[in-house]
């Protein structure tokens, strides 16, 4: 288990007091991370909340070496296919763009005018979140970036030998083992390869021809939870150390965006 102390906490708006929100406001920072997630179904290994402890974890890590703050996350997202499974929590795209949209606004009043949204939730949260910032930054007048770590891999992803984006796979996986090995079960996991369908690709990677993605029923999650908890790709080949590789890549370039962003340039 990766610990973490008083020191590792000291940019989490959580622990923090409203005094030392005014002193870091005082001192120029405008500047906040606002981690997305989702609980839902992760197979037969993971914990229901892999999407938003990813992004939790990437945003703390981040703004321990920048000028910035990272709020509680929001711990549910846009699952719909994944009730199926018992466990997951899925709230309408339409209330979390509200929810969203409140959250910044709040900060906003308080002087914040720069944020990074971290989603750990992949495509299915994209889209609201699109729609939240565009009205947030239109409304408001502020800035708001999408940090999504399947689009911010893309370099590193086939160097390490990671397969196509799918579900609690080895990608998930082998970063939960990196930063939460305490809550994987690596002894159930499971793989499933879905059949390929023609014209239809959800992993960013691919230079295939694809249809745009729609969350699938939860119908159609039954056979894939039947065969592996829930599980689409190939999580036995998950490793720690790959993990690590991910990781780092991931923080290093979330901590140029943010850098870049309290330079005032825009991604």
């Amino acid at each position: 288990m990766n610990s973490r102390n008083e020191q590792d906490l000291k940019a989490c708006l959580q622990e923090m007091r409203w005094q030392e929100i005014q002193q870091f406001r005082d001192s120029g920072g405008d500047l906040a991370v606002i981690p997305v997630g989702s609980v839902e179904q992760h197979g037969f290994h993971l914990p229901l909340g892999t999407d938003s402890m990813v992004a939790l974890r990437l945003a703390e890590d981040a703004a321990q070496r920048t000028e910035a703050i990272v709020t509680p996350p929001l711990w549910f997202g846009w699952s719909p296919h994944h009730l199926a499974l018992p466990g997951t929590i899925s709230i309408r795209p339409q209330i979390l763009i509200e929810i969203l949209f409140d959250i910044l606004s709040s900060l906003t009043a308080h002087g914040f005018d720069k944020f990074v949204i971290v989603n750990g939730h992949r495509i299915v949260n994209i889209p609201w979140i699109q729609i939240s910032a565009e009205k947030v930054q239109r409304e408001l007048g502020v800035k708001v970036v999408i940090y999504d770590p399947a689009y911010m891999s893309k370099e590193i992803s086939d160097g390490i030998g990671f397969g196509e984006v799918g579900h609690a796979e080895e990608i998930e996986t082998s970063h939960m083992l990196h930063i939460m090995p305490h809550l994987v079960r690596m002894e159930k996991a499971k793989d499933y390869i879905s059949p390929e369908k023609k014209l239809y690709h959800v992993d960013p990677r691919t230079p295939k021809d694809t249809l745009c993605y729609v969350p699938s029923t939860a119908k159609d999650l039954e056979q894939i939870a039947g065969e592996s908890g829930g599980a689409s790709g190939r999580p036995s080949l998950a490793t720690a150390e790959k993990g690590k590789q991910l990781h780092e890549h991931l923080v290093a370039r979330l901590i140029e965006v943010i850098t870049e962003l309290n330079k005032g340039n825009s991604k």
